[in-house]
């Protein structure tokens, strides 16, 4: 019998990963956080990585793209981010948007946004959470009305990544259903320079290039094509993005750890106090060593989740994508901390730049979904405990 080894990867991945390396290592942390200082995109690096195709590696290869899929997306993603300069735009225009329109959208949508999204040049932002509503997708209030052949939206969005850098948005609306009156989510392509559709920027204190902003729809008209697939799928096209969007966070929880324990490892290899590497002591090793232990175990997660979403499985790439995505963020949060420990005070320095993985990898616990959030999904579904909420 011939032994399989699922635990290597393909020759054409690691080349992936090693091109990936290289660009990313042109740019790195130092440019990332001179852009992050004023808001400013990274604008050089993402018009590269389109030209590369690696921001289209998992769109159809008739619409521009790869042909791949979340495994190899996201396989870009860790790789952006170990160098330390996370596209975060990634997340919402080649990882959901994309997804949701290749699975669900028609022909002709297809063929206008797909290309232009695999080569970067066109950028959509993802517009799902409101004030009120949070995490509880059943209850957000943004309306879409048929209007003759158009339709008319209306409502508020808060805490959207990059709209300023965004050609058009997809916003997670909600339709009248005519036989019971009740509020069903549908999705809309809106360009950002409809009439009505206007935005602000939210004053956050992270360490990031892109923005957040609160966006306003009033009285915003669409064409009757703006709408992705049916008016009447409710969740199912919604979700089908979610779990790349899951994914993808884990992806970025693995490449921070990694930037991370690489700075902490590399430090205490040629500190010597008393003459000895302080890498050489237990307090130090242990909790480093600790690190790489859940940094392998989520990253395995991580690719059983791309591998199962790949194969078209979607319940169990659910699963897996939550548990991937709460076990990286968890794992990045602590090797950031644990690399300021390890540097001591120069942990704390700009020389060093370890401090800023501080703040960013905190991002993680809390979007694209929370902690509290994945284990009430884990404790529901996997654990068939009952409903707390």
């Amino acid at each position: 019998m011939t032994v399989v080894n699922p635990y290597t990867e393909s020759d054409e991945r690691k080349a992936l990963r090693q091109a990936v390396a290289a660009l990313a290592a042109n740019y790195g942390h130092e440019y990332y956080l001179e852009k992050s200082k004023t808001h400013e995109p990274l604008a050089e690096l993402w018009d590269e990585a389109g030209k590369l195709g690696f921001l289209g590696v998992n769109i159809p290869e008739e619409y521009g793209g790869g042909g791949a899929g979340m495994y190899e997306l996201g396989l870009v993603f860790e790789e952006l981010s170990a160098a330390g300069c996370p596209l975060l735009l990634m997340v919402v225009s080649p990882a959901i948007n994309a997804t949701i329109i290749a699975r669900y959208g028609t022909d002709e949508q297809k063929k206008t946004w797909l290309p232009a999204m695999a080569e970067g040049s066109f950028k959509m932002a993802f517009a799902i959470t409101e004030p009120d509503a949070g995490s509880n997708s059943h209850n957000i209030i943004t309306t879409a009305k048929r209007d003759g052949g158009d339709w008319i939206l209306n409502g508020r969005k808060v805490f959207i990544s990059g709209v300023n850098e965004a050609n058009a948005v997809l916003v997670v609306a909600r339709t009248e259903e005519a036989k019971t009156g009740k509020l069903k989510p549908a999705l809309f392509v809106v360009p950002t320079d409809t009439k009505g559709f206007e935005y602000t920027p939210i004053d956050m204190q992270l360490t990031l290039p892109e923005q957040q902003f609160q966006v306003f729809l009033d009285d915003v008209r669409v064409p009757g094509d703006a709408l992705v697939g049916s008016e009447d799928a409710a969740l199912m096209q919604l979700f089908a993005g979610l779990n790349p969007e899951r994914i993808m966070g884990a992806a970025s929880g693995v490449g921070l750890t990694r930037l991370a324990l690489n700075k902490a490892t590399e430090y205490v290899k040629t500190r010597q106090v008393w003459k000895t590497p302080i890498g050489a002591h237990q307090a130090i090793a242990h909790p480093l060593a600790e690190i790489k232990v859940e940094l392998e175990l989520a990253k395995l997660m991580m690719q059983k989740a791309a591998t199962l979403y790949d194969c078209g499985d979607d319940w169990g790439a659910a699963e897996a994508a939550n548990m991937a995505k709460y076990a990286a963020a968890d794992v990045a949060c602590r090797a950031a901390d644990r690399a300021v420990q390890s540097l001591g005070g120069n942990g704390l320095t700009t020389e060093y730049g370890v401090a800023p993985l501080l703040n960013l990898s905190r991002f993680g616990r809390i979007a694209p979904v929370s902690r509290e959030m994945i284990l009430n999904f884990v404790a529901q579904t996997s654990l068939g405990l009952p409903r707390s909420y």
